[in-house]
């Protein structure tokens, strides 16, 4: 079946209850330098690819519109491409989407990172919305956590991976015509991080902003990497549409 799409919905299919029990997926990205190999809306394609698949497979599940703009501020400002928000406006952005989307009805929202460095910043957002609106639920998925193959196939060339050979290989198999296949042969940088007691930025860490090894990427890694996310997004999904807090209403002994 077709992934439905909030940004394609009209206001009728998306009032009068039309989104009770639906479990909305929101796609988080970022516009950054991936390289010279990878186009700089990487992770905004991947995170979109992931929840139209999806959705596409779970009934009553509706993709929102894809957040493009990620806390990317390890890529420093010597690296072209990159347009970047802070985590503070990031999170700010998440709790406004899933408010927002609450008053159309939409209680269950599961957001599909597919940037390293949004972590924090979707952890603050969740934080405020299970605070402030225990009426909605609202989960982090990080694509590459899917399970323990797909997390050591994406660290298998270095822990603080970008534009590697996981990551190239999705983008070879889902969005083959971005991929600059001329310069993938040359575009191997390691992991210089291991070690180290400080934060630093791209520049400081990657010779071409790549960390990892992209030369080793294929297609046929790519579609199995994608196959494993969505099988396992598909079964947090399922879950999610029904889940409760384990206790309700609960106070403390003696309060």
């Amino acid at each position: 079946m077709d992934a439905r799409r909030w940004g394609r919905d009209a206001t009728p299919e998306l009032a009068g209850g039309a989104l009770d029990g639906v479990v909305g997926l929101l796609p988080v990205g970022a516009t950054e330098q991936h390289g010279p190999h990878l186009p700089t809306a990487t992770d905004s394609i991947i995170a979109e690819h992931l929840c139209v698949a999806t959705a596409s497979a779970v009934p009553d599940t509706i993709v929102l519109p894809t957040i493009t703009f990620g806390a990317s501020a390890g890529h420093g400002r010597l690296l072209a491409g990159t347009i970047g928000v802070t985590g503070a406006q990031l999170a700010d952005l998440v709790v406004t989407i899933a408010t927002e989307a609450a008053r159309s009805g939409l209680r269950r929202i599961l957001a599909v990172n597919a940037h390293f460095g949004n972590g924090a910043a979707l952890d603050l957002a969740r934080d405020h919305i299970r605070l402030e609106r225990p009426d909605l639920r609202f989960g982090v998925i990080h694509w590459w956590t899917l399970g323990a193959e797909l997390t050591a196939e994406m660290t298998a060339d270095g822990a603080d991976v970008h534009a590697n050979r996981a990551e190239t290989s999705v983008m070879m198999a889902i969005a083959p015509e971005t991929v600059h296949l001329d310069r993938v042969a040359d575009a191997d940088d390691p992991d210089r991080t291991d070690g180290l007691v400080f934060g630093y930025t791209a520049a400081s860490l990657s010779t071409n902003g790549v960390t990892g090894r992209p030369s080793e990427a294929t297609a046929e890694l790519g579609d199995r990497l994608v196959g494993l996310a969505v099988t396992q997004l598909v079964d947090v999904v399922a879950r999610a549409k029904t889940e409760e807090p384990p206790l309700s209403d609960h106070r403390p002994r003696g309060a």
